[in-house]
Protein backbone atom coordinates (compact mmCIF):
# COMPACT_ATOMS: atom_id res chain seq x y z
CA UNK A 1 0.00 0.00 0.00
CA UNK A 2 2.80 2.38 0.93
CA UNK A 3 4.63 1.65 -2.31
CA UNK A 4 1.50 2.40 -4.40
CA UNK A 5 1.07 5.75 -2.65
CA UNK A 6 4.73 6.57 -3.28
CA UNK A 7 4.36 5.91 -7.03
CA UNK A 8 1.07 7.80 -7.25
CA UNK A 9 2.63 10.83 -5.56
CA UNK A 10 5.67 10.59 -7.81
CA UNK A 11 3.51 10.53 -10.97
CA UNK A 12 1.38 13.45 -9.77
CA UNK A 13 4.50 15.45 -8.93
CA UNK A 14 6.02 14.69 -12.35
CA UNK A 15 2.83 15.84 -14.09
CA UNK A 16 2.78 19.04 -12.03
CA UNK A 17 6.43 19.80 -12.83
CA UNK A 18 5.81 19.14 -16.52
CA UNK A 19 2.80 21.50 -16.51
CA UNK A 20 4.71 24.22 -14.68
CA UNK A 21 7.70 23.78 -16.99
CA UNK A 22 5.50 24.05 -20.09
CA UNK A 23 3.76 27.16 -18.74
CA UNK A 24 7.07 28.88 -18.01
CA UNK A 25 8.48 27.86 -21.39
CA UNK A 26 5.44 29.07 -23.36
CA UNK A 27 5.28 32.39 -21.52
CA UNK A 28 8.99 33.17 -21.55
CA UNK A 29 10.52 31.55 -24.61
CA UNK A 30 7.71 31.45 -27.18
CA UNK A 31 7.51 34.84 -28.80
CA UNK A 32 3.99 36.18 -29.14
CA UNK A 33 3.78 38.48 -32.14
CA UNK A 34 1.47 41.41 -31.58
CA UNK A 35 -0.67 42.53 -34.50
CA UNK A 36 0.79 45.55 -36.24
CA UNK A 37 -0.42 48.08 -38.75
CA UNK A 38 -0.28 46.46 -42.19
CA UNK A 39 -0.95 42.93 -40.89
CA UNK A 40 -4.03 40.97 -41.91
CA UNK A 41 -6.62 41.10 -39.13
CA UNK A 42 -7.03 37.63 -37.57
CA UNK A 43 -10.39 36.14 -38.49
CA UNK A 44 -12.80 35.11 -35.76
CA UNK A 45 -16.38 33.98 -35.24
CA UNK A 46 -18.33 35.21 -32.22
CA UNK A 47 -22.03 35.28 -31.39
CA UNK A 48 -23.93 38.55 -31.06
CA UNK A 49 -26.58 39.30 -28.45
CA UNK A 50 -29.32 38.01 -30.80
CA UNK A 51 -27.61 34.63 -31.27
CA UNK A 52 -26.25 35.40 -34.78
CA UNK A 53 -22.73 34.35 -35.74
CA UNK A 54 -20.49 37.27 -36.67
CA UNK A 55 -17.38 36.38 -38.68
CA UNK A 56 -14.87 39.11 -39.42
CA UNK A 57 -14.04 37.77 -42.90
CA UNK A 58 -17.72 38.16 -43.89
CA UNK A 59 -17.10 41.93 -43.80
CA UNK A 60 -14.47 41.90 -46.58
CA UNK A 61 -15.17 44.73 -48.98
CA UNK A 62 -16.20 46.99 -46.09
CA UNK A 63 -14.22 49.00 -43.58
CA UNK A 64 -14.44 47.54 -40.07
CA UNK A 65 -14.22 49.55 -36.87
CA UNK A 66 -13.33 46.73 -34.43
CA UNK A 67 -13.72 47.98 -30.86
CA UNK A 68 -12.76 46.00 -27.71
CA UNK A 69 -14.55 47.20 -24.59
CA UNK A 70 -16.08 46.40 -21.18
CA UNK A 71 -19.16 47.72 -19.37
CA UNK A 72 -17.03 48.56 -16.30
CA UNK A 73 -14.61 50.64 -18.40
CA UNK A 74 -15.44 54.36 -18.00
CA UNK A 75 -13.54 55.44 -21.15
CA UNK A 76 -15.45 52.74 -23.10
CA UNK A 77 -18.72 54.03 -21.70
CA UNK A 78 -17.83 57.56 -22.76
CA UNK A 79 -17.03 56.69 -26.39
CA UNK A 80 -19.87 54.23 -27.09
CA UNK A 81 -22.47 56.94 -27.85
CA UNK A 82 -19.97 58.58 -30.23
CA UNK A 83 -19.40 55.29 -32.04
CA UNK A 84 -23.17 54.74 -32.25
CA UNK A 85 -23.77 58.23 -33.69
CA UNK A 86 -21.10 57.83 -36.34
CA UNK A 87 -22.20 54.29 -37.17
CA UNK A 88 -25.60 55.70 -38.10
CA UNK A 89 -23.82 57.92 -40.64
CA UNK A 90 -21.16 55.54 -41.98
CA UNK A 91 -23.03 52.21 -42.13
CA UNK A 92 -24.56 53.34 -45.43
CA UNK A 93 -21.09 54.23 -46.70
CA UNK A 94 -19.57 50.76 -46.23
CA UNK A 95 -18.23 51.01 -42.68
CA UNK A 96 -19.25 48.40 -40.11
CA UNK A 97 -18.73 48.40 -36.37
CA UNK A 98 -18.10 45.23 -34.39
CA UNK A 99 -17.89 45.82 -30.66
CA UNK A 100 -16.21 42.94 -28.82
CA UNK A 101 -17.07 42.77 -25.15
CA UNK A 102 -14.32 41.12 -23.12
CA UNK A 103 -16.12 38.18 -21.51
CA UNK A 104 -18.86 39.69 -19.37
CA UNK A 105 -22.24 38.02 -18.75
CA UNK A 106 -24.80 38.52 -21.53
CA UNK A 107 -27.31 40.16 -19.17
CA UNK A 108 -24.73 42.79 -18.12
CA UNK A 109 -23.84 43.56 -21.72
CA UNK A 110 -27.51 43.68 -22.80
CA UNK A 111 -28.33 46.13 -19.98
CA UNK A 112 -25.47 48.37 -21.14
CA UNK A 113 -26.61 48.17 -24.79
CA UNK A 114 -30.20 49.01 -23.84
CA UNK A 115 -29.11 51.91 -21.64
CA UNK A 116 -27.15 53.54 -24.48
CA UNK A 117 -29.49 52.31 -27.27
CA UNK A 118 -26.58 50.92 -29.28
CA UNK A 119 -27.45 49.80 -32.81
CA UNK A 120 -24.22 48.20 -34.04
CA UNK A 121 -23.32 44.50 -33.62
CA UNK A 122 -22.14 43.59 -30.12
CA UNK A 123 -20.39 40.25 -29.58
CA UNK A 124 -19.04 38.71 -26.37
CA UNK A 125 -15.62 37.05 -26.29
CA UNK A 126 -16.41 34.58 -23.49
CA UNK A 127 -13.08 32.73 -23.52
CA UNK A 128 -10.93 35.81 -24.33
CA UNK A 129 -9.66 34.05 -27.47
CA UNK A 130 -10.16 37.04 -29.75
CA UNK A 131 -8.84 39.43 -27.11
CA UNK A 132 -5.70 37.30 -26.79
CA UNK A 133 -5.32 36.93 -30.57
CA UNK A 134 -5.39 40.72 -30.90
CA UNK A 135 -3.21 41.17 -27.78
CA UNK A 136 -5.61 43.68 -26.22
CA UNK A 137 -4.40 45.86 -23.37
CA UNK A 138 -5.71 48.38 -22.29
CA UNK A 139 -9.42 48.96 -22.92
CA UNK A 140 -10.76 50.49 -25.02
CA UNK A 141 -8.72 49.45 -28.04
CA UNK A 142 -9.96 49.87 -31.59
CA UNK A 143 -8.59 48.32 -34.77
CA UNK A 144 -9.30 50.09 -38.05
CA UNK A 145 -9.53 47.41 -40.75
CA UNK A 146 -9.74 48.26 -44.45
CA UNK A 147 -11.87 46.58 -47.12
CA UNK A 148 -9.08 44.06 -47.80
CA UNK A 149 -8.86 42.92 -44.16
CA UNK A 150 -5.63 44.79 -43.38
CA UNK A 151 -5.09 46.68 -40.13
CA UNK A 152 -4.85 50.39 -40.97
CA UNK A 153 -4.42 51.67 -37.41
CA UNK A 154 -4.68 50.66 -33.76
CA UNK A 155 -6.15 53.19 -31.34
CA UNK A 156 -5.92 52.76 -27.57
CA UNK A 157 -7.79 54.94 -25.14
CA UNK A 158 -10.88 57.08 -25.38
CA UNK A 159 -11.88 58.77 -28.61
CA UNK A 160 -13.93 61.91 -29.04
CA UNK A 161 -16.79 61.93 -31.50
CA UNK A 162 -14.58 63.84 -33.93
CA UNK A 163 -11.91 61.12 -33.59
CA UNK A 164 -14.46 58.39 -34.32
CA UNK A 165 -15.69 60.27 -37.39
CA UNK A 166 -12.13 60.81 -38.67
CA UNK A 167 -11.24 57.14 -38.18
CA UNK A 168 -14.40 55.88 -39.89
CA UNK A 169 -13.66 58.18 -42.80
CA UNK A 170 -10.21 56.58 -43.10
CA UNK A 171 -11.62 53.05 -43.56
CA UNK A 172 -14.52 53.95 -45.82
CA UNK A 173 -14.16 51.77 -48.96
Amino acid sequence: MKEKRFWLRTVILAIMFAAIGYTIYSNVFVEKKAIQVGDSAPDFVLTDLNGNKIQLSDYRGKGVFLNFWGTWCKPCEKEMPYINNQYAVYKNEGVEVIAVNVGEPKVTVQTFVDRFQLTFPIVIDQQDQVMNAYDINPLPTTFLIDKDGKVVDIITGTMTEEDVKKHMERIKP
